[in-house]
């Protein structure tokens, strides 16, 4: 097995109870990387095939509300009642169109969360506190306990909303756009992983980086994809997600790619990746932190 940036072999997986939901943080403090449409068509894949999926949108832009079909002016509780109001979960998860797959909206005041959140007692904890109390109110009432897999879309920075989704997580799945400057987002987001890990979350692993936006004909595509690999190993998930129009217009129908064309490269390219995230399920966790590759550290 191949020797892994931390040191220790380069085993992919990353350990689930069975008895609890397993929660992702869907990250990356640069923007416009695909981190929201992967946290969408990667919810839709995961239900598809039967797995009971909460999908949380954390990012006050709702970009992950509107993709699923629910509009911002639609909009009633959601993720800023779960955290700052201590509102049941069971009250704010929403039905979509897959059976399976179960939203908590990012409702209209999640924008001055940060804000209003800065005088809490235990602020970084609030998501955390009310998934577990989700979990505690018992199967049947659409509690935390009800799902499989809880995914979490991250706001594209690395603020108190951020660190709440990171301290909830058992694990950080990183979409990585196949574009210039990308290993440089990365390197800081996981250094930010590791101190939460250290300080908040011990149990909170890197389940790994994902590749976006890939465009063959693209030189540099290629180009970011050899080097990814060539540093974080097996830390990449092997399926690429390719730049791909009927993504697009999925989400502007309000649909995820699987409803809108299930055999377009962009879904299928999703439906693998599921596949990939249950393997790696399977076994034992990938360790955070990662050392930063020498020519980014020149940069930052």
């Amino acid at each position: 097995m191949s020797e892994s940036p931390t040191g220790r072999s380069g085993d992919r997986s990353v350990a689930a109870d069975p008895n609890t939901p397993h929660i992702v943080a869907i990250a990356n403090q640069k923007g416009g990387v695909g981190k929201t449409t992967t946290a969408i068509n990667l919810a839709t894949a995961l239900a598809v095939q039967g797995r009971r999926v909460l999908l949380i949108d954390l990012d006050p832009q709702g970009n992950a509300s509107t993709g699923l079909g629910i509009s911002y002016a639609s909009r009633r509780a959601g993720s800023y009642a779960l955290i700052a109001e201590n509102a049941p979960l069971a009250g704010l998860a929403c039905a979509t169109e897959i059976e399976t797959l179960r939203l908590v909206p990012a409702d209209n005041e999640l924008a001055g969360a940060e804000i209003e959140l800065v005088d809490r007692e235990r602020r970084e904890y609030c998501l955390r506190e009310a998934l577990s109390a989700g979990a505690a109110q018992g199967a049947g009432q659409g509690a935390g306990q009800d799902y499989e897999f809880i995914l979490i879309d991250c706001p594209p920075s690395l603020g108190l909303l951020t660190l709440n989704a990171l301290i909830a997580a058992h694990s950080v799945l990183v979409p990585l756009q196949c574009e210039f400057f990308a290993l440089e987002g990365v390197s800081q987001l996981i250094r930010t992983v590791d101190r939460v890990r250290r300080a908040f979350n011990p149990s909170l692993r890197l389940q790994g980086l994902v590749l976006t936006m890939f465009d063959r004909r693209n030189n540099l595509s290629e180009l970011v994809a050899a080097d990814a690999r060539g540093f974080f190993g097996d830390q990449v998930f092997e399926t690429v997600i390719p730049r791909n129009i009927r993504i697009s217009e999925a989400q502007s129908h309000g649909k995820p790619a699987h409803l809108y064309d299930a055999k377009s490269s962009g879904a299928m390219a999703y439906a693998r990746l599921a596949d990939e995230v249950l393997a790696r399920l399977s076994g034992s966790p990938v360790p955070v932190p990662v050392p930063v590759p020498a020519t980014v550290r020149e940069q930052v």
